[in-house]
């Protein structure tokens, strides 16, 4: 993004078309043919994808939008150069079921994350992908709210959860937790019981306690190394010194989360200091979703959707995530 492009002047993407076999159906997809800032993104007519074995064909209703998402169209981490379809969280409806599925029938409405990272594509009107990686969607919640949580949740619930065994009566510190996943965090950590200390700007503790913060930490004013008592879980969604930092206020024992990839100086220094201190990229995983569900149906678990943007104007919605200064998750709706 230039220096004046901003949320609110960078265009709509113009219609192009791409090649598709004479009668096939086609769709509109947030396309992209060549690595850049939000204005490489176009919206495109390509094929309709068909259900392999054990896939399902879903209408997207709506689709989540997430930092990976800003990356991948800048610098394609994982995935192989343009042209491709970005999106990885997914709430619709089921249209065709492949061979081998049992688990849902057309007409049921479901929600999940796409095999993460090679399996991007739910920015569009239909996408295919693993039965096994949807749930079906909560029935209290209406797409927007259902697609602003799987990748998030499911990156949260995997590190606290999962990895880390947080348990009732624990401390737990979340680094950025007003933000996509730190929000999310924030509630499955209290949900566990556990006592939640979250770093945000001051603008956001409200929000944070909101959510059942138990102690916010300003980033701008405050030292979050400044701690009485140590934490036995951290984490962490910047990485660099706050990774390392981090490990300052574990106890023995206790364990670093980071969603950052790299942080050779920060395994050092945690096995100095007898800290597990481990990097998650976060999976596809029914039995995750499933349990995403339940808290939603418990009322314990609600995505914060500060903004939703048509899948026209998903240029814009790139650059306003892009800005950092969101709370919460942005939304692409397509239905």
């Amino acid at each position: 993004m230039t220096s004046t492009d901003t949320p609110e002047n960078i265009a709509s993407p113009a219609l192009t078309a791409a090649p598709d076999g004479e009668g096939a159906p086609v769709m509109l997809a947030l396309h992209q043919t060549a690595l850049g800032g939000p204005e490489v993104l176009r919206l495109t007519e390509l094929p309709r994808p068909v259900p392999g074995p054990g896939q399902i064909l879903v209408a997207v209703h709506a689709a989540g939008l997430n930092p990976t998402d800003f990356k991948h169209r800048a610098l394609s981490i994982f995935l192989p150069p343009p042209p491709l379809t970005l999106g990885w969280d997914v709430s619709g409806t089921v249209v065709e079921t492949g061979m081998g599925v049992t688990l849902f029938r057309p007409g049921d409405e479901v929600f999940g994350m796409l095999p993460y990272p090679y399996g991007a594509g739910s920015h569009a009107e239909y996408v295919t992908g693993p039965a096994r990686a949807f749930a079906a969607k909560p029935a209290g919640i209406d797409h927007v709210q259902a697609a602003a949580l799987p990748l998030a949740a499911l990156t949260a619930w995997q590190a606290l959860v999962d990895t880390a065994d947080l348990r009732a009566g624990q401390r737990v510190l979340i680094h950025a937790a007003a933000g996509g996943v730190g929000h999310l965090a924030v509630q499955i950590a209290k949900e566990r019981g556990a006592h939640v200390t979250g770093t945000a700007s001051a603008s956001k503790h409200g929000f944070l306690r909101e959510l059942g913060a138990d102690r916010c930490v300003d980033y701008r004013s405050e030292d979050f190394t400044d701690t009485e008592e140590p934490y036995d879980v951290v984490l962490d969604t910047l990485g660099g010194t706050t990774a390392t930092r981090s490990v300052s206020v574990l106890r023995p024992g206790g364990v670093l989360v980071s969603l950052v990839p790299g942080g050779e100086d920060t395994r050092a220094v945690a096995e100095r200091a007898q800290v597990r201190a481990v990097t998650l990229i976060v999976e596809h995983d029914q039995a995750g979703m499933r349990a995403i569900a339940g808290l939603v149906d418990r009322g314990s678990l609600r995505a914060h959707v500060s903004g939703t943007f048509p899948l026209a104007e998903g240029a814009r919605a790139h650059a306003l995530g892009e800005t950092g200064r969101t709370t919460g998750k942005l939304v692409i709706t397509v239905r």
